[in-house]
């Protein structure tokens, strides 16, 4: 899934949609999804919480062909709801769509950069290339826009 086609069905989100599970709203999903591409190139700090020796399991089992499990706590966020940063919605969706440009670009200016993922480490660009597309499935699958 590229860029246009997720912005695309994220623009299919009513602001008032229920979850089919997980207690996010469609602008808590959108701006979790904003804040990840973000720690991917940097604009967030972020600590690795996993244990060195359990980095590479925890690469290969979940940067494969597993699915992201529904519910799963990120300890990078914790048990509670972020609060929200954008006014609404739509402006949280643009704001996605412009952290996305600047992802392309940080990658193109620095190809061979490693940064932080919470529980798999350092990753490269085809390792977050790959995390994004199940992490947005992921969450697309909570409001059914999923494939």
């Amino acid at each position: 899934m590229n860029s246009s086609e997720l912005i695309k069905k994220l623009n299919l989100l009513n602001a008032n949609q229920t979850a089919l599970w997980g207690k996010m709203s469609p602008q808590h999903m959108v701006e979790h999804l904003y804040k990840t591409v973000q720690a991917s190139i940097n604009e967030i700090e972020m600590k690795i919480f996993t244990e060195e020796r359990k980095i590479s399991v925890f690469k290969k089992l979940f940067l494969g062909d597993r699915l992201l499990p529904k519910e799963f706590m990120n300890p990078a966020i914790g048990p509670e709801l972020m609060n929200l940063e954008f006014a609404n919605l739509n402006t949280a969706i643009k704001e996605l769509e412009n952290v996305l440009i600047r992802y392309d670009k940080f990658f193109e200016q620095n190809p061979s950069a490693k940064t932080i993922h919470p529980i798999f480490g350092l990753l490269e660009k085809s390792e977050w290339d790959v995390f994004h597309q199940k992490h947005f499935k992921h969450h697309l699958s909570q409001f059914g826009l999923s494939d």
